[in-house]
């Protein structure tokens, strides 16, 4: 689905992301780990079209996307969301997911004027739409509530609820359990399991919690100074012994033997 190959992005004299190769599975659930420093947010920024790559290409399918804009990618169903999330918090939740679609008939005034029938037609097929997301969900009792005024869960919730509203083939997640209650982590966990599952959605998730990524990822890619370390399931990285030097641990060779009582 998604192809990085031998991308580099550098920062001056710094290798934010160097040579790294990796790959995202049509119907995957993929994580993305690593120690503060590794480059995931900058990969994820290359493959989104916030910035261009110094070097290498980027593919999603067989076509080469290397420097387009996230509008574009947006119009070819790569979406991404962020760790802070993005709502209109004036707006309601149900007006937030209405927001989505592009090219609606209502934004063009001359539609307005003269085709006031498909304006409405139009929002009416939008406006529900938008609420079996909020059921979907499990945001019913918050429809018209300020979206300013939810929880940090339950926005991350919106922000994925905006990816239903578009017909997503790839949905980049950035830190989706920051800030969010185990409870609705998991909540939040349970939607994206059934949009792979149900809808073909297919995932790359930056977490940290790795109790999180062992339950929904696999494959697991290790990034460590902006190249790719390790990738497997979470219980082989785990195991790693790279990985847990550079991330998990100090390393099983370097630990301090227990004496015997």
């Amino acid at each position: 689905m998604i192809r990085v190959e031998a991308v580099s992005k550098h920062f001056g004299g710094v290798k934010a992301v160097d040579n790294a190769t990796l790959s995202i599975e049509k119907g995957s659930i993929t994580g993305l780990i690593g120690p503060n420093g590794a480059g995931k947010t900058t990969m994820f920024n290359i493959i989104a079209g916030n910035i261009v790559p110094t070097m290498g290409k980027i593919y999603l399918g067989d076509e080469d996307i290397t420097g387009l804009q996230p509008h574009e990618l947006f119009d070819k169903g790569l979406l991404r969301t962020f760790q802070i999330a993005h709502e209109f918090p004036t707006l309601t939740v149900l007006e937030n997911l209405m927001m989505v679609p592009g090219q609606q008939a209502g934004e063009k005034l001359m539609d307005a004027w003269f085709k006031p029938s498909l304006v409405r037609e139009q929002e009416a097929e939008i406006r529900a739409k938008a609420a079996d997301v909020v059921e979907f969900l499990g945001l019913t009792h918050v429809i018209q509530e300020l979206a300013g005024n939810l929880s940090g869960g339950q926005k991350k919730l919106l922000e994925l609820g905006r990816t239903m509203m578009v017909d997503a083939k790839v949905v980049l997640l950035d830190e989706v359990g920051a800030g969010v209650n185990r409870t609705l982590l998991n909540t939040i966990g349970d939607a994206i399991v059934r949009l792979n599952k149900e809808r073909g959605y297919t995932f790359c998730m930056i977490e940290h919690d790795m109790d999180f990524i062992t339950r929904m990822c696999d494959p697991v890619i290790v990034m460590a100074e902006g190249t790719v370390l390790a990738e497997g399931t979470a219980e082989e990285v785990k195991t790693n012994e790279a990985v847990i030097e550079s991330y998990l641990g100090r390393g099983l060779k370097n630990k301090p033997e227990v004496a015997q009582s």
